[in-house]
């Protein structure tokens, strides 16, 4: 069955499909449930506070609150790729160590 379910994230999207990979992975994943809008609130102790709190509220998770989230911000970041202005990449980056230090891990 996990055979199955891989091959339907890494599949060819199709003239139906919306044709973003980062879309399939979020519908099909076991990734964890995001409150609505998290990457777009303002401030990184925002961002990292619903991170946080999803994180740890989520049964659909495979890791532990900290890694889920933090791969979830990281996963983002990535997607946005060039189309993040700085002003939202820099939110996001200091996020990272917000969501650090709320959980408890030394900032880097």
């Amino acid at each position: 069955m996990a055979k199955k379910k891989n091959a339907a994230l890494h599949s060819k999207s199709t003239a139906g499909d919306s044709g973003k990979w980062s879309a399939a992975v979020l519908r099909k994943s076991d990734a964890m449930d995001l409150e609505k809008g998290v990457f777009k609130l303002r401030t990184p102790e925002a961002v990292a506070r619903s991170l946080k709190k999803s994180a740890e509220a989520s049964h659909r998770r495979k890791s532990g609150p900290f890694q889920s989230a933090m791969s979830m911000l990281n996963f983002e970041i990535n997607r946005g790729g060039k189309n993040l202005t700085q002003e939202r990449l820099y939110v996001l980056e200091q996020a990272k160590q917000k969501l650090r230090l709320l959980f408890g891990r030394p900032a880097r």
